[in-house]
């Protein structure tokens, strides 16, 4: 993508920082919106989706809420919560439709290059677990975005489902695992780059890489965003109407430099991972699904044990972990000082807080941290008996900023989602946070400008544009079983998935 290089000298539309997954889906609807938008965006690494939204930083599951457990806990009386599951399994239908929009109008290439069919299990081990599974089952099949799934503690029947994850393990063993075919891998690092390209195709669109946007003030209703080129050290402002600050960990302390009344009190916490990438060809071969366990205790969402098969680059890759770190870099290719200096005053007493209510989790890091090749192994082994340690390789995954934020109960709490930061006259918006993220930026976006751009969402051409988009805008999948099928079998056919028994 080569920079076209706008009139510095004018006043821009809307300016994007950062050049991942959500500044290119909000790029695209955007433009679709109102094609007359003039749009920048700036982003301080040489390409496009190198952090968050790559393929080897990206959990990449299409977060969907069908294996993930940690999207629905378990209450002290016994029975499972499952809102935030249905809220996600929505989510990523509405992201589902948009995709399906992009293929269908040529903005992005064939959906094989960034959507792949791939079963989603569920598998846990030990009497309680299989109860705890066996009623989260049972709750989901009450919503019509989980109907397919299929429960089993068969061990006969999880053979043929994960022939890896069963051999060599004890046949006494209380064992039980749901699928869900429906599943998916996303690539979204070449989805971003994809729809990247078909912006910069578009006319009054400008990107430019190894920009680092230092400051951010508003005069007379106008923000003023001050550049600087990493190459060259030269420095210019320009001047937007709207601002998106979508730099991932990056986000935070941008949002502070914004100095808006919203984004007080905010506060990260940065969290490291590791994948173990499997080597062995044949292993590779014999694996197909997102096998996702329970969290260890005290274990951030992100950190959810995981054997996933991707594919990256046209190249099927098995990957177990991740392996959770800690470091007080924002980014992976980030500062040291990110951490310490994004503490101020207004978020001090938050984050202490926040710290103090996490005890066990600083106790995993710790002990993450500490782990030898022989722990990970170990931890493999619970997922794979049969792993041998030269089969696998650690590779660094991606960098991750928990959203801290104050609380009146708790003085502050460490929110482990998203979270949209708006400035009271729309003109700005942040997005903090991590999981699910890219699966549900979609959804995210239009929140985003339901919020930012009011008027425009009320009038009949944007709503009529939206739902060409997103078929099923301003009303509820979950609750309409006929739209959720209809819905599912259109996106299935656009998209090219093979969802088969």
């Amino acid at each position: 993508m080569i920079s076209k290089n706008i009139n510095s000298n004018k006043v821009v539309d809307v300016v994007l920082i950062g050049a991942g997954i959500m500044s290119a889906t909000l790029g695209v609807l955007l433009k679709e919106l109102d094609p007359e938008l003039s749009i920048e965006i700036f982003e301080r690494l040489d390409v496009a989706a190198a952090e968050s939204s790559d393929a080897w930083n990206n959990a990449g599951t299409g977060h969907s809420a069908f294996c993930e457990l940690n999207y629905t806990p378990q209450l002290e009386d016994g029975s499972v919560e499952t809102k935030k599951a249905v809220a996600i399994a929505e989510s990523f239908e509405i992201s589902k439709q948009f995709w399906s929009f992009l293929v269908q109008n040529n903005l992005v290439d064939t959906p094989e290059t960034f959507i792949k069919s791939i079963p989603h299990m569920s598998f846990v081990w030990g009497q309680d677990n299989v109860n705890f599974l066996k009623e989260r089952y049972a709750k989901l099949q009450e919503c019509e975005l989980f109907k397919g799934m299929t429960y089993s503690d068969d061990a006969k029947q999880l053979s043929e489902w994960m022939p890896l994850v069963m051999a060599g393990r004890n046949p006494e063993e209380k064992v039980a695992a749901t699928r869900m075919m429906l599943g998916t891998d996303v690539n979204f690092g070449a989805l971003t780059r994809m729809m990247f390209n078909s912006l910069m195709t578009k006319p009054d669109v400008d990107m430019e890489f190894n920009k680092e946007v230092r400051k951010l003030k508003q005069k007379d209703g106008i923000w003023e965003v001050k550049i600087k080129d990493q190459e060259t050290g030269d420095k210019r402002t320009v001047k937007a109407k709207f601002v998106f600050i979508g730099a991932g960990g990056g986000s935070l302390p941008l949002l502070e430099k914004s100095d808006i009344p919203e984004g007080k009190g905010f506060g990260g916490f940065p969290v490291s991972g590791q994948w173990l990438k499997c080597v062995n060809p044949e292993v590779i071969e014999r694996h197909n699904a997102k096998v996702y366990g329970k969290a260890s205790v005290g274990a951030p969402p992100m950190s959810v044990p995981h054997l996933d098969t991707r594919m990256i680059d046209g190249k099927k890759a098995l990957l177990f972990g991740p392996y959770a770190g800690f470091s007080t870099r924002f980014l992976k290719n980030g500062s040291l000082l990110d951490l310490p200096m994004s503490i101020k005053v207004n978020n001090i007493r938050p984050m202490i807080a926040a710290g103090l209510d996490n005890i066990p989790l600083t106790k995993y890091l710790i002990d993450q941290v500490r782990q030898s090749p022989e722990d990970r192994l170990d931890a493999l082994r619970e997922y794979l008996p049969a792993a041998v340690m030269e089969d696998w390789e650690l590779e660094t995954a991606g960098q991750r900023v928990q959203v801290i934020k104050k609380s009146a109960e708790h003085g502050g709490i460490l929110e482990f989602g998203t979270e949209v930061v708006t400035a009271a006259d729309g003109s700005i918006a942040a997005l903090l946070g991590a999981s699910p993220g890219a699966s549900t930026a979609v959804s995210i976006m239009v929140t985003l400008m339901e919020r930012c751009f009011k008027d425009q969402m009320k009038t009949p051409e944007w709503t009529s544009k939206l739902k060409a988009m997103i078929p099923s805008y301003g009303k509820a999948l979950s609750d309409d079983a006929a739209l959720a099928a209809s819905i599912r079998s259109q996106t299935t056919e656009v998209l090219n998935l093979q969802v088969t028994e």
